[in-house]
């Protein structure tokens, strides 16, 4: 055999696959929760571990698992709600008694509170950086306030409805009420986008407060006790969470609807409340079976 020969055969066999790229060739599926190697210098939100498996196209069905229970105020008519640096930020509706506070998430003791002018009702919050921004119902007006003193730095406009606010580090994502949510710019608050959102092909509407986690969006669907979570690329319901349940009859009379959702990284469990209710819940989310 010529020597030739003899070295493209040696190389031929040493460029075959290794026994990891071989494992890769099996089929095997990924879940929702799968990442890539190259991860952004400045990612969103990580996934939790709630987070359901599914496979592509499949609808995983959940329910609320409670870990704990905490106060809070039933007289927060309660449109937005985040978390950061131990403290929860709290966006509140109603005209008249619309407002902004940080609060204690242990105790629900509010801790500062900006109050809106009564022409204005408030609806839902998020954080960029060291800046909040609270949008409003009808009023076509987004609040920007200083993070520490909630002093008012700017407002921005824009077209329609104001319902829920959230943001993945790189895009802000708002509701209106539609089955659309609006991509918009964190820094100028230009739209960028749309989203439609669609449940096994059919337009999911009434989405209301919103929390991003990871690739996905949390959102409460309006006068129900339903948490859907969304493909925030493809706009797709990858799971419905049900939340039926957690207050008592005597409780419930006194309260409105469920609205208000956030996720703790700490503990990977996520905290819900709602409108004028008296605590604030903190849950995993499980599958329903």
């Amino acid at each position: 055999m010529p020597k030739w020969f003899l070295f493209i055969l040696l190389f031929l066999v040493g460029c075959g696959p290794t026994a990891a790229e071989d494992t890769l060739t099996t089929g095997h599926t990924p879940t929702i929760e799968h990442t890539t190697a190259a991860a952004p210098p400045s990612p969103p939100s990580p996934i939790p571990s709630p987070t359901p498996p599914a496979l592509p196209g499949e609808i995983a069905q959940m329910r609320v698992e409670i870990v704990g229970t905490r106060p809070h105020d039933p007289t927060a008519f309660t449109q937005g709600l985040i978390y950061h640096n131990g403290f929860l930020y709290e966006s509140t509706g109603l005209y008249g008694s619309s407002s902004l506070r940080q609060v204690n998430p242990q105790t629900g003791e509010t801790i500062q509170q900006h109050t809106l002018e009564a022409s204005y009702f408030g609806e839902g919050l998020e954080r960029v950086e060291n800046r909040l921004i609270q949008l409003t119902w009808r009023e076509q007006t987004a609040f920007v306030y200083d993070l520490d003193n909630f002093t008012v730095l700017q407002t921005f406009t824009y077209e329609g409805e104001g319902w829920g606010l959230c943001y993945d580090g790189v895009k802000l994502y708002m509701s209106n009420g539609s089955d659309r949510l609006t991509v918009r710019h964190p820094e100028t608050f230009a739209v960028q986008a749309e989203i439609a959102v669609t449940q096994a092909g059919q337009p999911v509407a009434r989405l209301n407060e919103l929390e991003c986690v990871g690739g996905t969006i949390f959102a409460n669907i309006w006068q129900t006790d339903r948490i859907v979570q969304i493909d925030k690329t493809s706009g797709q319901v990858i799971a419905v969470i049900d939340a039926a349940g957690l207050l008592t009859a005597a409780e419930q009379a006194q309260a409105d609807v469920l609205n208000g959702i956030v996720y703790l990284p700490e503990s990977d469990t996520f905290l819900i409340t709602g409108k004028l209710w008296p605590k604030m819940y903190e849950v995993k989310f499980v599958n329903a079976q």
